[in-house]
């Protein structure tokens, strides 16, 4: 296991889902958001870890992506 400390996910595209529960750039809930800058490295690497799971198909949007 490696001690790198995870850095944000943070893309750029700050906006939150439909149903206000992820952001649609990181994946992350509000409160992951809010406390990124003091989780624990343990934690960061959970959150890192169920981020592909909770975006469009593992599928991050770009900057061409448009909301319907």
């Amino acid at each position: 296991m490696t001690d790198a400390y995870p850095l944000s996910p943070c893309i750029g595209i700050c906006r939150m889902d439909d149903d206000r529960r992820h952001c649609t750039g990181c994946g992350r809930t509000l409160n992951e958001i809010a406390g990124w800058s003091t989780m624990p490295v343990d934690q960061r690497r959970q959150v890192m870890a169920e981020l592909p799971g909770r975006m469009n198909g593992g599928r991050r949007p770009t900057h061409t992506d448009r909301s319907a």
